[in-house]
């Protein structure tokens, strides 16, 4: 699956811009400020459904206008693909794909596989749990719909049960009978969705300390550990026991929303004990195991988006994750960067095409 054009209106910093692409490695450089990342967010967005860096869509319309446009011309096993990502103040946002709105914005994940990495990622590290189950949800979701359908299922119950449990507080009263039901339905959605995610990550830690090994060279030791609380056993046996809690936070404290990872290295949390150069390592092993995840079980190569990734990492770093794009297990690739000598000299170790594209 290959981009070939890539059409901005209103969006972000751009007024409109237009912009061909090359098959394999495209790099988009330039001083900070023109709008480097903005592009390969627009890619993310039109793969995705929304933007990288910031989920509130409105915030990505240019100032002082009232909508945005991000037009993309794919090439999908031969066939040409045009998806549009609009939205409008005041509406809902829209995503067409040939021409053809979808009733659901859920049905286009998956449509076209793709990875980022960015500076962004460190979050993954230093922020709290929901940011790595979005990771886990985020490569689950673009190969099975089902589980998509899952977790919006759950979370809908999830905050009904909530609001539930606030108005009983400020109402001084309490309905178990009611409060039933929304326990059912989590243990119904939540259990697969554990054991899905379960299964995931049994096949996808494995991946990812093969991708640290070649970054590392083997240097350090890394691990992830699954952390849930469903592995304590039934679900619906632990809403009972946390109801007395629940009801005085007014909020469902146990669950499959509580999941965690918890990533180490020789044997610490990485957080406290990894240099600048190990978590971004430990970042990329991630993104490309996310990868290989993907295009197994899509059978489709995703695009692979770099944002400014140079950065922090040694000269040996960046000659293995040279080496593993030059062994041709990636589809197209997209490369933002500051310093135009540094990145074609990066590019052109690859022995692959490549097109730069500077942004004045």
């Amino acid at each position: 699956m290959f981009l070939k054009h890539l059409t901005l209106v209103n969006y972000k910093n751009f007024i409109e811009k237009s912009i061909d692409f090359g098959a394999k490695i495209n790099c988009v450089v330039g001083p900070n400020g023109q709008g480097k990342t903005n592009v390969l967010d627009a890619i993310y967005h039109l793969a995705l459904g929304k933007s990288y860096f910031n989920p509130q869509s409105s915030q990505n319309i240019r100032h002082d206008q009232d909508f945005f446009l991000i037009q993309g011309l794919f090439d999908k096993e031969g066939q040409e693909e045009t998806v549009v990502c609009s939205l409008k103040i005041g509406s809902k946002k829209v995503i067409k794909r040939n021409g053809k709105i979808y009733d659901k914005l859920a049905d286009h994940i998956g449509v076209l596989p793709l990875v980022m990495i960015s500076p962004a990622d460190r979050d993954l590290i230093v922020e709290g749990s929901e940011v790595r189950r979005k990771l886990i949800d985020g490569i689950i979701a673009q190969s099975d719909h089902h589980y998509l359908n899952l977790l919006l299922s759950y979370n809908q119950t999830l905050s009904q049960r909530n609001a539930l449990l606030k108005y009983f507080a400020l109402n001084h009263k309490f309905d178990k009978e009611t409060l039933s039901v929304y326990d059912a339905q989590l243990r119904d959605y939540g259990l697969p969705i554990y054991q899905k995610r379960k299964v995931f990550l049994e096949e996808f830690i494995p991946l990812f300390e093969q991708q640290y090994r070649q970054i590392s060279q083997g240097k350090e030791s890394v691990s992830i550990q699954y952390q849930s609380q469903l592995h304590q056993g039934d679900y619906g046996a632990q809403l009972s026991e946390c109801l007395s809690k629940d009801r005085a936070i007014q909020y469902t404290s146990c669950g499959i929303h509580k999941d965690d990872l918890s990533f180490e290295i020789d044997g610490h949390p990485i957080k406290k004990f990894g240099s600048q150069g190990q978590q971004k390592s430990f970042l990329i092993a991630l993104k490309l195991a996310q990868f290989a995840f993907i295009q197994k079980h899509t059978q489709t190569q995703p695009i692979l988006l770099l944002d400014d990734i140079f950065d922090k990492l040694d000269d040996q770093r960046v000659a293995q994750l040279v080496d593993l794009v030059n062994q041709n297990r990636f589809g197209q690739l997209f490369i933002s960067d500051t310093n135009f000598e540094r990145t074609e000299k990066i590019v052109q170790a690859t022995g692959q095409g490549y097109t730069m594209i500077e942004l004045p």
